[in-house]
């Protein structure tokens, strides 16, 4: 592949992309996060540039530790406590996520975080809902809600409740979040025989900071149909001298299984789960053809989006517009939207989207390759 037919970053914008894993408390507009934070009373953001707040938020991360990562959310969680500020957050998301291309997300959040200001657990649903509706209205995106119990906290089964009696509104599954370390998925087995016994979809956080044995759990125990991150099923595969893998019982289930994989590559380096995005283990897992996902994980914490994400991939692995392709078409594969939607959506969006871009690049490189063969001397 020449570089003239290699996606860049603009044109990456334009891609129809899919969208696994996001953090709506993750994801917010510096700006915003100053305005909430002022009509909240909220005094305890280190500055209120939004330039200088963005930055923040990046510089202070120790790149090596999910909770230090984690603990950044104590700002935005802080100003998400108000039916309004809910509705505004989702709006701005789905405009965001839009403006990237992206064509459909699941967005997820913890409700049980926004309760400080007395809001009950569905006005605080509710509220999401209606943003993610206002966002997304005329705009090329459909954007579905996970609803997220805390790992550490013990309400996992009021929390899957509440998705059940939101999954007709817009709300497509359950998932747990927090510090792997000490909190395993088992700890909330009742929560995920609620949701399957609602035949509802389940998505654990698992495998990022902690290894198999999560994933095991999540996947055997609690009913997993995708992993958040997932990143530690390569501590399963033995790589040898000659390049060639062997796998282990665990991710040979895994990969038999198609148990999606929503890899954060950007956010991994950032808590130390990979030492830097050519060091991924995302290249390896896609050419052992698990199936791969790309995803953000938290825009502003991480200071990326997917359209990003993805020119890092192509910049460290030298992918093409197939290569992107086969990762998005993955994600709506894995979604929990309804089958039939996600097929119209492959086959309407994704799939004419990407071969109008592949004629694009074909159509500049023998542009190119023309331009150069009229200049070569006699």
């Amino acid at each position: 592949m020449s570089m003239s037919d290699r996606p860049t970053l603009d044109t990456l914008r334009l891609a129809p992309k899919v969208l696994l894993h996001d953090h709506l408390d993750g994801g917010l507009r510096p700006q915003t996060v100053i305005e909430l934070a002022a009509e909240a009373g909220y005094h305890g953001l280190p500055t209120t540039d939004a330039g200088d707040l963005a930055g923040w938020f990046t510089r202070s991360e120790a790149r090596s530790s999910l909770d230090l990562y984690l603990g950044r959310f104590q700002h935005t969680v802080a100003v998400m406590q108000t039916e309004g500020a809910l509705r505004r957050v989702a709006a701005e998301c789905a405009e965001d996520l839009a403006a990237d291309g992206v064509v459909y997300a699941e967005v997820r959040f913890a409700p049980e975080l926004h309760l400080e200001a007395g809001l009950t657990l569905d006005q605080v649903v509710n509220a999401v809902l209606a943003g993610v509706a206002e966002g997304s209205g005329g705009r090329r995106i459909t954007v579905g809600v996970l609803v997220t119990a805390m790992r550490h906290a013990a309400r996992s089964v009021e929390i899957a409740e509440l998705a059940l009696r939101h999954r007709d509104e817009g709300v497509v599954g359950f998932d747990i979040a927090g510090s792997e370390a000490g909190f395993p998925p088992t700890r909330h087995l009742d929560a995920f025989r609620l949701i399957a016994q609602g035949n509802f979809h389940i998505t654990i956080h698992a495998g990022e900071a902690f290894g198999l044995p999560s994933i095991w759990e999540a996947i055997q125990f609690c009913g997993a149909e995708r992993l958040g991150h997932g990143v530690r099923i390569v501590d399963d595969i033995v790589v040898g001298a000659d390049g060639g893998a062997e796998l282990g019982r665990l991710a040979s289930f895994v990969r038999d299984r198609r148990v999606a994989l929503e890899l954060c590559p950007t956010s991994n380096v950032d808590t130390g789960a990979a030492p830097s995005i050519k060091e991924h283990p995302i290249d390896l897992l896609k050419r052992l053809r698990f199936r791969v996902t790309v995803n953000t994980d938290n825009r502003l914490m991480s200071d990326i989006t997917l359209s990003r994400e993805f020119a890092g991939l192509v910049d460290a692995f030298g992918y093409g517009w197939d290569d992107v392709e086969w990762m998005t078409i993955n994600a709506m594969k894995s979604a929990f939207w309804p089958f039939e939607e996600r097929l119209k959506i492959i086959n309407g969006i994704i799939k004419p989207g990407f071969a109008a871009l592949k004629w694009d690049a074909t159509n500049a490189t023998n542009a190119t390759n023309a331009t150069d063969a009229a200049h070569v001397p006699a």
